[in-house]
């Protein structure tokens, strides 16, 4: 990606030179981070040069995550050095392939990186990259990665999840949370889907479909045991942090697992260690775009799995809104208010 960030300012060429040199460095618009803000500041729509090498993609659909807005203020684990094209996975068509790939011009596939979606090109290896199943479109093709993969390696690959057990998760509203609620309920699980949002719970009922809502402010654990019959949860699937984490450590069963996510919330909470040893429970941190580098057998099987599940109808991206390129700074702003449910998705 940083390679497609470099400036179009180049010394003129002339005669056959200037031909050669247009034709290979075009420009393309992309969601440029030129330096780190706390307010999109400093980031911008810039013409840029098309990215080189690997196999060329021209991007139909980008899908927006939070840590793409972290990156943007520097306040993600990964910190790539500036100017960066911001957007951690797209969908597209194949323009340019090597034969050695597998793949060819038309192709439709869906993929990514840590930056480099939000362009109208983007330029990925090949293992990076997977053919669409049949039956998504784009927008849908784009939503399904990385959420979903957060999704299986928290509660089936970390999680060991069952059919029958019971999952709590935070977040719900978001595209990594209702992911996880869509996985688990397709897995046989009771799904407890759980907002900050009261005015949230109704659509959340009606998207999610989760066995039973609820608001996660306060001393939301009644709650819990009351829809639990007093058993708690086997899984609490957390990318909140902050109180929410202190109050689900009272949430999960002797034997659970609190599956540690993120940090929305901006607090980095800490534990007692005697207390999940009083309650029997573990703490598991999941880092799920690692976890894949550092098992890329499992991560291919994971991948397949999830393809498996989508051609099945068993689980379905639900995308809130779709905004042309242009709009990047309203999808990031209204990422940033929390005002969506599920994905949102830029269209170059």
């Amino acid at each position: 990606s940083n390679r497609s960030a470099r400036s179009t300012n180049s010394s003129p060429l002339s005669g056959r030179e200037s031909n050669i040199a247009t034709a290979r460095y075009d420009t393309m618009k992309a969601v440029l981070v030129r330096h780190l803000s706390p307010d999109l500041s400093g980031v911008e729509l810039a013409e840029i040069e098309r990215p080189q090498g690997d196999i060329l993609i021209r991007v139909r659909a980008a899908s927006l995550n939070y840590p793409d807005l972290l990156m943007t203020q520097g306040k993600y684990q990964f910190k790539p050095d500036v100017p960066f094209v911001s957007g951690l996975e797209m969908a597209g068509e194949v323009v340019e392939a090597p034969k050695a790939s597998g793949l060819k011009p038309g192709d439709k596939v869906r993929g990514g990186a840590k930056t480099g979606a939000f362009a109208e090109y983007a330029s990925l290896p090949p293992a990076s990259l997977r053919t669409i199943p049949a039956g998504l479109d784009f927008a849908s093709a784009a939503a399904m990665g990385a959420a979903y993969q957060t999704a299986y390696v928290a509660l089936v690959e970390i999680g060991g999840l069952r059919a029958g057990q019971t999952v709590l998760v935070h977040g719900a509203s978001g595209g990594v949370g209702l992911a996880a609620c869509d996985l688990a309920r397709a897995m046989g699980a009771q799904v407890i889907a759980a907002t900050h949002r009261a005015d949230k719970l109704e659509q959340l009922h009606t998207i999610a479909k989760p066995h039973a809502a609820i608001c996660n402010t306060g001393r939301f654990r009644e709650d819990v045991a009351e829809i639990t019959d007093g058993r708690l949860c086997d899984l609490v699937y957390d990318p909140i942090g902050g109180d929410v984490f202190d109050e689900s450590t009272r949430c999960v069963t002797f034997g659970g697992k609190l599956l540690v996510i993120g940090f929305v919330s901006g607090r980095i909470p800490e534990i007692a260690v005697n207390i999940p040893l009083i309650k029997g429970f573990s703490v598991v941190g999941v880092r799920a775009g690692e976890y894949g580098r550092r098992f890329p057998d499992r991560g291919a099987r994971i991948a397949d799995a999830i393809d498996r599940l989508a051609q099945e109808g068993r689980i379905v991206p639900h995308i809130d809104r779709r905004l042309p390129l242009t709009s990047w700074r309203e999808a990031f702003e209204t990422m940033q208010r929390a005002e969506i449910i599920g994905k949102l998705v830029l269209e170059p």
